[in-house]
């Protein structure tokens, strides 16, 4: 079964055909973080609205979702929101401080603060992300395919402990070491929410969804497999049966931990349908490491947007070209930064079409 809202047809499934391991017209490019700062359209609308007003106002998550759309020829949209919806939902206070970024003031210190999450309509109070998804489908007009998205537990978490984000992950490790079962009891919590979170975005119109595991890097290899990747397997699998039970066909699936390349052959064995790479990893190397039957996404540094256009618009060929058409959609290793030139977007998304 597909959803049935009288969705405009799509014109431009390129990411989902390479996402499945389809030929391809052209490969697919899009960005994390394409709806945002670096766009002086996006500036002007936070000018008069506050970070999460934007969130949970569907007409403006859905202005901002389209702007880079109107600029470049991309071929995935992404909604706007942001990850820490999930602790806002459950309870937990976000704020969204400038020059900052995420604050939460009250964060969870002891097992005991797990008392304080809120876990009963958690995902009726996150709907306002379902009502812009189906909005953002229409206003699409079948142009791409819109992505939806989650932050994954592991990170979740880091936050809900950390207080914001923190560049050693220090509290959150600590919980590991020292409240084994009460981090354990948090990361289902958030597993659970994350899951029941997707399948409402699939139901509400999301073509394809991304999983952010974004503070991988703070786990060691071992930390990585035993602790963040059980809750990823599962967010796969119970994501994949509830659909299924509901009759609902599973949308492509994505992956994205942040420096955990070094476990990529088991990433590639959750049974997501793309891995996505940040930019440590040679693609020849990525490649060899998770096999032929996984599609990759990545992985240029977001710095090299800095760079000389014509530098720039080599390194995206050069990127291109080792990572070949088949099972491919280039994409930046993490997101685009708030002083990126507009043209290094323009150069990026040309190149990607013209490489191949």
């Amino acid at each position: 079964m597909v959803l049935d809202k009288n969705f405009p047809p799509l014109k431009n499934d390129n990411v989902l055909r390479a996402a499945r391991g389809e030929p391809v017209d052209r490969v697919p490019v899009w960005v994390m973080r394409q709806a945002g700062r670096y766009l002086p359209e996006f500036q002007e609308v936070r000018a008069t609205h506050e970070f999460f007003e934007v969130c949970r106002t569907p007409e403006l998550a859905c202005e901002v979702t389209m702007q880079p759309l109107r600029r470049f020829d991309l071929d995935a949209s992404i909604i706007f929101s942001d990850i820490l919806v999930i602790p806002q939902a459950l309870g937990i206070t976000v704020e969204m401080k400038k020059g900052v970024g995420p604050v939460l003031p009250e964060p969870l210190v002891t097992p005991a603060d797990l008392e304080r999450l809120n876990q009963t309509g958690t995902i009726e109070r996150l709907n306002y992300v379902g009502d812009a998804i189906t909005m953002m489908r229409h206003m699409l007009d079948g142009k791409v395919p819109l992505l939806g998205f989650t932050g994954a537990p592991w990170t979740l978490m880091g936050y809900m402990i950390e207080g914001g984000g923190s560049k050693t992950m220090s509290k959150a490790k600590a919980w590991l070491a020292d409240y084994p079962e009460a981090s354990h009891q948090l990361l289902n919590i958030l597993t659970d929410q994350v899951v029941n979170y997707l399948v409402m975005q699939v139901k509400a119109g999301a073509q394809m969804l991304q999983v952010f595991e974004s503070s991988a890097e703070h786990l060691s290899k071992e930390q990585y497999i035993t602790i963040a990747m059980p809750y990823l397997k599962r967010i796969r699998d119970d994501l994949q049966k509830k659909l299924s039970d509901e009759g609902i066909d599973a949308v492509p699936l994505v992956l994205f931990s942040k420096g955990a390349m070094h476990s990529l052959p088991e990433q590639a064995q959750l049974g997501y349908d793309v891995i996505g790479l940040d930019w440590t990893i040679d693609p020849h190397e990525a490649r060899k490491l998770v096999g032929p039957d996984v599609t990759l996404q990545g992985n240029l540094d977001p710095q090299d947007m800095y760079k000389p256009l014509e530098e720039l618009r080599e390194l995206v060929l050069t990127m291109v070209r080792k990572f070949g058409k088949h099972r491919y959609i280039a994409n930046l290793g993490h997101g685009i930064t708030p002083q990126t030139p507009i043209e290094s977007m323009s150069v990026l998304v040309k190149a990607v079409h013209e490489a191949l």
